[in-house]
């Protein structure tokens, strides 16, 4: 079994447990009761409070052998414990990359199928998602200054995963916090790690992948084509003319890629509208 506890929260849970719960730490923290965002596929993400902070947990209770197999068949990894972002988290840090602060992890169990582990984090104060921060731009531009200074920060956190063999497979504008105050001294926190995957060198069609899925998620907030080549500019570092002429297969499968991806989106809001109306 594997298990850490940052120091100040596991004197919360002591506190908490003394008073409660007569339950080993593991076991408190896999039945934990709070405000649940997400339950499904054997993993639940929920929201607590202990000693008035909040904090929030991401439980695996295993994958089962149907999700490993069905992955393995994808020539993919699967995901079989918290581990995967426990380990995410601490390599983005590394790169200098503001993500979430982890307070507790553990695992436990030799069959990878049947798995327990969770991850624990802070609750992050102050923030928004750049989808809902960027959503107005299209109607409400905002300052220069202000988008050009996000888009450079985002091409570089793009730029520092990729050239340190990391790709984060979900890599849209949702899972970029940034927190207040909204001006040039902004900071960004990237989010939702559980999928990265850790390689020496990333590989193309990954690599494709994450700037597509940018790309996408960033459609409808009125970026210009200009927006577009400083963020080429800032993620290969390299004289606009080089990026195009060095890069033309790998900009055209970005492209196609999120053209996809948008019309799919489109089609299955369409579909849901539908259904609801």
């Amino acid at each position: 079994m594997e298990l850490y506890l940052r120091p100040d929260f596991q004197n919360l849970l002591f506190v908490e447990s003394s008073r409660r719960f007569n339950l080993p730490i593991f076991d408190q923290l896999m039945s934990i009761q709070g405000e649940i965002f997400r339950d499904k596929e054997g993993r639940r993400t929920l929201r607590f409070e202990r000693g008035g902070r909040h904090f929030y947990i991401k439980q695996h209770f295993g994958v089962g052998w149907k999700e490993i197999f069905k992955n393995l068949i994808q020539f993919r990894p699967p995901i079989l414990s918290a581990k995967t972002e426990w380990q995410a988290i601490q390599a983005v840090k590394k790169l200098g990359i503001s993500t979430l602060e982890i307070v507790g992890y553990g695992r436990r169990g030799a069959n990878p199928a049947q798995q327990q582990s969770f991850l624990v984090t802070e609750e992050l104060t102050e923030v928004e998602s750049l989808e809902s921060f960027c959503a107005p731009w299209e109607k409400n531009p905002p300052r220069f200054l202000l988008k050009l200074k996000l888009i450079q920060s985002v091409a570089q956190i793009a730029y520092a995963l990729h050239q340190a063999g990391l790709n984060h497979r979900d890599f849209y504008l949702c899972h970029f916090l940034i927190k207040r105050p909204y001006d040039a001294h902004f900071q960004l926190y990237l989010i939702d790690l559980h999928r990265m995957q850790r390689r020496k060198k990333i590989p193309v069609r990954w690599r494709i992948k994450d700037i597509a899925g940018l790309y996408f998620s960033s459609m409808d907030i009125g970026l210009t084509q200009k927006d577009l080549l400083r963020f080429l500019k800032y993620y290969f570092r390299a004289p606009l003319r080089t990026v195009l002429s060095q890069n033309k297969s790998l900009l055209q499968a970005v492209q196609s890629r999120a053209m996809a991806l948008y019309r799919k989106t489109h089609q299955q809001n369409v579909q849901s509208a539908a259904r609801s109306s």
